[in-house]
């Protein structure tokens, strides 16, 4: 929209970059161009505002394809006003000099332009698609179609509108049919989803199933690496207890040979020590036998009271000590009883 302000009567309009102005006063063209600025009276001019920049038309519409399925399409057509003097002929762009309103609606006839004649180039090519084609392809066709038809409408350039660029963003169909043609993807989807699942278990089954052989080929193989371990300490045992045998066998053997030394040497000592002590008693006994023999030839010569003298000495010489003798009155009586017996029978022998 122009920027108009008041002075004293007078009007100053000025205009953006992106606008294209013109200006007439009693029929003439006074000013024409883009981002002009300029002084005019309200009361005699005539005043027009083309935009000249790139504007986006956005549009939403129905159709049906060939299997009578209802989609919607979306899409955008980029547009420019090339010649802003035809377009200002064909359409009205004027102003109010006051305001600087348009006082028609020139951008929505230009839509309403684009929106129906997209439309109607979009529901030729759906009408000829099915469904499952149009959500598919339908996308490049409906654009190319488009843009060929509005390249080839000869009303746009005889109002001055070059079309810039055309896109189709989407085609859906009813929510419904979207729904129901989800379905088998989404199944699809699902399987193929279940299908990793129960291949992930598989591998995870299979993986458990390889690390439980593991051990158990572990544990067998320490099993048995227990057993050799079992049947080479039983070896060392046995041998240990061989050589333990053995070397008690040897102790065992030492030992009885030097007990049979040693008994040999005690027997050689004890026999000897018994000669020594028959020899020594044989030499005494005869020594002895010598003695008595002498003692013998001594006393043959002796009389009988001399033997009798040196008997009494002999016995007295073997008698114990004799430090107080205690004479009972019944051997007192025995004793003076023999004394008398033997009185009287010297007596009688007398």
């Amino acid at each position: 929209m122009a920027d108009i302000t008041r002075r004293l009567g007078w009007r100053h309009l000025r205009g953006a970059p992106t606008a294209h102005i013109r200006h007439h006063r009693s029929g003439k063209l006074l000013h024409d161009g883009p981002g002009l600025s300029f002084w005019f009276r309200s009361l005699t001019a005539a005043l027009s505002e083309v935009p000249v920049d790139d504007r986006e038309l956005a549009m939403t519409f129905h159709a049906r394809t060939s299997d009578f399925q209802d989609v919607a399409v979306q899409a955008t057509v980029t547009y420019r006003i090339s010649d802003p003097a035809l377009a200002s002929a064909r359409l009205d762009f004027s102003v109010d000099p006051d305001t600087g309103v348009w006082r028609g609606s020139p951008l929505e006839q230009l839509g309403t332009l684009l929106t129906e004649t997209a439309q109607q180039h979009a529901l030729a090519v759906l009408a000829r698609t099915p469904l499952a084609s149009a959500l598919v392809d339908g996308v490049t066709a409906v654009r190319e179609r488009i843009a060929e038809g509005l390249g080839a409408e000869p009303r746009l350039p005889a109002t001055g509108i070059e079309v810039v660029a055309v896109r189709v963003m989407a085609i859906r169909p009813e929510p419904e049919v979207e729904r129901a043609l989800r379905t088998p993807a989404r199944e699809q989807i699902q399987q193929e989803a279940d299908k990793a699942t129960y291949e992930r278990r598989a591998v995870a089954v299979e993986r458990e199933r390889a690390i439980a052989e593991n051990e158990l080929d572990s544990q067998i193989e320490l099993a048995r690496r227990e057993e050799q371990l079992v049947d080479q300490r039983g070896t060392n045992a046995r041998r240990e207890a061989e050589e333990h045998a053995a070397a008690d066998g040897v102790r065992a053997e030492a030992e009885a040979t030097r007990t049979v030394r040693l008994a040999d040497a005690e027997a050689a000592r004890s026999v000897r020590l018994a000669r020594a002590e028959a020899e020594g008693a044989r030499e005494v006994g005869d020594a002895r036998a010598h003695a008595q023999a002498a003692w013998l030839r001594v006393h043959a010569d002796v009389d009988v009271a001399t033997l009798n003298a040196l008997t009494g000495t002999r016995l007295a010489e073997n008698l114990p000590n004799i430090d107080s003798v205690t004479i009972s009155p019944d051997v007192l009586t025995g004793l003076l009883a023999k004394l008398g017996a033997g009185a009287g029978g010297g007596e009688a022998g007398a």
